[in-house]
């Protein structure tokens, strides 16, 4: 394997943490640049003043609150999964001993939550 320099990790590492994730019945594993998240957040705010939905004074506040509004829809999913996988490390032993299926066990508890959050995945 090729040793890369600390340069290109940086590159990478900075490149990684510009995605976002997300899934749509269209896309399930869409992946969205944090600036493209951005301009959805700019361009909603502008229709939504257009269309004369919402009013405001200051539209650049406006937009930021729509940007994290997106950016944490987009997360929940993420936020479950890491939910579940903790509870499910709890029970780790339990689920070896009785042979319980990790996928199944995944699915499952991921729908309690999900009930238990009144998410729409």
């Amino acid at each position: 394997m090729r040793n890369r320099g600390v340069a290109a990790r940086r590159r990478a590492g900075k490149q990684r943490q510009a995605l976002c994730y997300t899934r749509t019945p269209f896309a399930p594993h869409m992946i969205l640049s944090k600036e493209y998240v951005h301009h959805l957040a700019r361009e909603i705010t502008k229709k939504l003043i257009a269309g004369e939905f919402i009013e405001t004074k200051n539209v650049p506040q406006t937009t930021e609150r729509v940007h994290a509004a997106l950016l944490e829809e987009i997360s929940l999913e993420d936020r479950i999964n890491d939910e579940v996988r903790v509870i499910l490390e709890a029970y780790s032993d339990e689920m070896r001993r009785s042979g319980a299926n990790y996928q199944e066990m995944f699915k499952k508890v991921k729908n309690e939550l999900v009930r238990k959050y009144k998410a729409v995945l």
